[in-house]
């Protein structure tokens, strides 16, 4: 399984780069905005930080002016990946942008079937928010089941992003299923390497280890 950084703040990601098992970063517009920087220089900057891909979010709603969009943020380095909302005129940028060679995260997912028509489009990638499912009483980790299913059916190419993570067992379930990657928050990061355990028993040995003669 991928690890990708679901943030847009610098210290965050340059954290997390140096435990040596970030594989990319997911933002989007509310997560920029919580950030003082630019944002063309901004997104330059994760890039350089993080070789992997970069997920940046097309805020036009006409599949033209989505093209339009997506090309200019191309630009900004060649790790980014264009996230586009699903919907009519997502999926019609995406087969455009797809036959182009730019690569597509299809974002805000909550059912099967837009999972379906995402890889149909070409979409490389395709993120499915499983703790707002959550919320509202549905099984979100029931949905990544069924796209996986339907993607092994098919042999699509498509990457199953299991985005909304609210705790660590939501990154266990997901790699349980056999999801591609998890797009986790730095505080869930944080807790996903943290043990109760291995903190008593490190301070045990430490403990120990000041009996010993040296």
């Amino acid at each position: 399984m991928k690890f990708f950084l679901d943030t847009a703040n610098l210290e965050e990601i340059r954290t997390v780069a140096a435990w040596g098992i970030l594989d990319g970063v997911t933002t989007n517009p509310s997560l920029v905005s919580k950030e003082s920087r630019p944002f063309k220089d901004l997104i330059a900057e994760i890039s350089r930080i993080v070789p992997g891909p970069i997920s940046v979010e097309c805020v036009s709603t006409e599949a033209g002016a989505i093209i339009g969009e997506a090309r200019e943020l191309a630009r900004i380095a060649a790790n980014v990946v264009i996230k586009i909302p699903v919907g009519i005129e997502g999926l019609k940028a995406t087969q455009s942008l797809a036959r182009d060679g730019v690569k597509v995260n299809m974002t805000l997912v909550f059912s099967a079937g837009q999972a379906l028509l995402a890889a149909k489009a070409g979409a490389a990638f395709v993120s499915s928010f499983i703790g707002r499912l959550d919320d509202l009483s549905q099984d979100g980790m029931e949905l990544i089941e069924e796209i996986a299913a339907i993607y092994g059916n098919y042999d699509y190419a498509t990457e199953i992003i299991v985005a909304s993570i609210r705790h660590p067992r939501h990154v266990i379930e997901a790699a349980l299923i056999g999801a591609h990657i998890a797009t986790i928050p730095f505080a869930v990061m944080e807790k996903l390497v943290q043990h109760p355990l291995t903190d008593i028993g490190i301070a045990k040995f430490l403990k120990d280890w000041g009996k010993v003669k040296t």
